[in-house]
């Protein structure tokens, strides 16, 4: 170790010993970490692969199972508790009964939070996106355990932030499948040695798994009515889409709305903002009524839940694709492009910009700014379909074949 590597784990030192030292103090993402608990799996037969938070690990949906069944054994890890309650509930299906994967906490980067995962070393390290965690990427290095990000994402302004521990983690990467050409050469200016062209993982998902037996009553009492799903909204975003949304109700009555925030931190806040409207609205973490009538005068649903949004979409007739309202950033467009509902979202979908061009020559997605949402969305309303075709839509040649390319280029680290 040279004096960088060295300050960089006295650093995590003095953090995880204060860590431990209080941690009832500590907010929940440092306790979830400090729970980690390493699978008791043989050393160098398992893929340890890392989803930061919710998105990644909906996004590692189809990775892990092509691994799965590829005979891999695989330990799933997440670093936050919203992450961490979905794995929870996903992992059944995920492992499908195969016994061959397993989840839990993401370890804290300082050697007493390692030493359990490294007992019984993984054969390979996988990340998605942008997870560079200097010591551990030192210490698989140091026992020639390959190292690998897929789908990685790498923005100007996270380059610019990239101090020399981020760059001495990136040097140490074995593999970058990016997900697209801005990504990989910022991924190479950072000093990664092999970068290539993986694509975008969220063009290559399965299909969401189907929702449960409680939306059959709601699904009759609406079967009439068109629905806009605005999935993801950030603060701010609510109030622009409920103007919206009466807006358009002018014209169409019986328009209901299903509405997603993106974090679960603001259920409450929503929910509460709701009831002050006076809004005939229903939550879908509180219990489902079981007669059709019961939802005929119900006109909004809080999805105040995780990981059913991709499902949702496909009842819907309009799906707004919120965060590129109040943000720069936006939310995955192809969610309800994949379930064939028409898409209308923010001009900020920088985190986006390699699907959205495609989607919009393809017709497939609209972008709209504050003042004319309303209008945008009175125009896709009257010629779109009251439900999608139940085959969804066939995304644009340039966004298709991202797993297979991202498993070829992995195939070769692969344990055997």
């Amino acid at each position: 170790m040279d004096a960088l590597d060295l300050s960089y784990l006295a650093a995590v030192s003095l953090a995880g010993a204060s860590a431990r030292a209080c941690v009832r103090g500590l907010p929940a993402g440092w306790r979830v970490r400090l729970g980690a608990e390493a699978p008791d799996l043989p050393a160098g037969a398992w893929v340890w692969l890392h989803a930061v938070s919710v998105g990644e690990l909906l996004l590692a949906d189809g990775l892990l199972a092509r691994l799965r069944d590829r005979g891999q054994r695989i330990h799933l890890t997440t670093g936050t508790p919203a992450g961490l309650d979905l794995l929870a509930r996903r992992l059944p299906a995920w492992d499908a009964g195969t016994g061959r994967v397993s989840g839990g906490a993401f370890p804290l980067d300082d050697p007493e939070g390692l030493e359990p995962f490294l007992a019984r070393a993984p054969g390979v390290f996988v990340a998605l996106e942008t997870e560079l965690w200097p010591n551990l990427l030192r210490v698989l290095e140091a026992r020639g355990i390959p190292r690998c990000v897929v789908n990685g994402r790498l923005t100007p302004k996270s380059l610019g932030r990239g101090g020399p521990w981020l760059r001495r983690a990136a040097s140490r990467l074995s593999l970058v499948a990016a997900r697209d050409e801005a990504s990989a050469e910022a991924f190479r200016r950072l000093g990664a040695p092999t970068v290539a062209l993986g694509g975008n993982l969220k063009a290559d998902l399965p299909p969401p798994a189907p929702l449960h037996g409680g939306w059959d009553p709601l699904r009759m009492a609406w079967a009439a009515c068109p629905v806009l799903v605005a999935g993801n909204t950030l603060e701010g975003e609510e109030a622009l889409v409920l103007a919206a949304w009466e807006a358009a109700r002018a014209a169409r009555p019986g328009l209901r709305l299903i509405l997603a925030p993106r974090q679960p931190r603001r259920f409450e806040a929503v929910a509460a903002d709701f009831a002050r409207r006076g809004l005939r609205f229903r939550r879908a973490s509180a219990s489902w009524p079981a007669r059709a009538s019961d939802w005929a005068e119900v006109d909004l649903l809080l999805l105040d839940t995780l990981g059913e949004l991709p499902a949702v979409y496909a009842e819907g007739t309009v799906g707004l694709v919120a965060g590129g309202w109040r943000s720069e950033g936006g939310h995955n467009p192809l969610e309800p492009v994949r379930a064939g509902v028409p898409a209308i979202l923010g001009p900020g979908f920088s985190n986006f910009d390699d699907l959205v061009p495609p989607l919009l020559a393809a017709g497939l997605a609209r972008v709209a700014s504050d003042s004319d949402l309303a209008a945008v969305l009175g125009d896709t309303l009257a010629t779109a379909p009251l439900r999608p075709p139940a085959d969804g839509r066939i995304l644009p040649g340039a966004l298709a074949g991202a797993l297979d390319r991202t498993l070829t280029l992995l195939e070769p680290l692969l344990p055997r």
